[in-house]
């Protein structure tokens, strides 16, 4: 859509999936840039990150959502409470399942809850990481979904190959309501630089770590400010924290030789990141039980 005459819309959106359904890459590829962290190990989003698509028709906010989960712990009660605050704040959803995944209990659980808002806010169906599926996977997971919910259209898409990312943002910026840009242009997201930072520490402490371990693992910025004798060069210190001295050891690894690789690929991605030359000084501490405690959840900003 071009021209003068043409309506301009701007609003909001949010993806909803369980864990892993590429909620994250898809906000990544729509936006163009890495603004929420991914990995292959579930939860690893924990707040609503917002990317920004700018458009000569509109501008598309992403909030990109921790994935809805029976909760177990505090935390994980305080992870779904940010879905649910979003569902209420955004135009219009996404619901992401996996196009080479069966629908199972937790696709189900979710639909059961977007229920409840599906006749206010236009609910689109998003089959995702099609260039792993077949076409006759696809056909079936399209009309496996078709089944869960009314959506108000079904897409099957692509973040790796691109395939109909367009067409998923077109039916997305159609739903919002007319009105003028939210944010200027070139801003790609409106979260401060420490927690993208200290997502990015995160994401790098998340790689290659046991399978119990990603839930346990929170990471806060102590200081972030450029070298007093030095304009290139930004100083960062960083805590990663854990609940139990065993899990310290797995950070840690033989002699701190896994922590300095974590802190390697850390620092590569938040150079790419801010543009700027980076210190960065990693400690890894044992925060018992945080997940559970609500004074260490504050604290950790949860």
């Amino acid at each position: 859509m071009t021209g003068s005459s043409a309506e301009h819309r701007s609003g909001f959106a949010c993806f909803v999936g369980r864990p892993n359904a590429g909620k994250s890459t898809l906000t990544n590829a729509l936006v163009g840039s890495k603004v929420a962290i991914t990995s292959s190990k579930p939860q690893t989003t924990r707040h609503a990150i917002r990317g920004i698509v700018h458009r000569e028709d509109g501008q598309l906010i992403l909030v990109d959502t921790p994935g809805l989960h029976r909760p177990r712990t505090l935390l994980g009660q305080r992870l779904n409470d940010v879905v649910h605050t979003t569902w209420a704040e955004v135009d219009v959803i996404g619901f992401c399942v996996p196009a080479n995944e069966k629908i199972g209990p937790g696709d189900r659980f979710i639909a059961d809850a977007l229920r409840a808002v599906a006749s206010r806010t236009p609910v689109i169906g998003v089959v995702t990481k099609t260039d792993v599926a077949t076409r006759a996977q696809i056909a079936k997971q399209l009309v496996a979904l078709e089944q869960l919910l009314d959506f108000a259209e079904l897409v099957p898409v692509s973040a790796q190959d691109g395939f109909q990312l367009g067409e998923l943002a077109d039916l997305l910026v159609q739903r919002l309501p007319e009105g003028p840009q939210l944010y200027p242009d070139g801003e790609l997201t409106e979260e401060p630089e420490q927690a993208l930072v200290s997502e990015l520490i995160r994401e790098a402490a998340l790689e290659g770590v046991r399978d119990e371990l990603p839930h346990s693992i929170a990471v806060t910025i102590d200081e972030m400010l450029p070298r007093s004798d030095r304009d290139d060069i930004l100083d960062v210190y960083a805590v990663v924290h854990v609940e139990r001295p065993s899990q310290k050891g797995i950070i840690l690894g033989h002699k701190g030789e896994r922590l300095k690789v974590v802190g390697r690929q850390a620092r590569q991605q938040i150079e790419a990141l801010l543009g700027s030359k980076i210190y960065l000084d990693l400690h890894v501490k044992v925060t018992r039980d945080w997940q559970r405690d609500a004074k260490q959840l504050r604290r950790l900003g949860f």
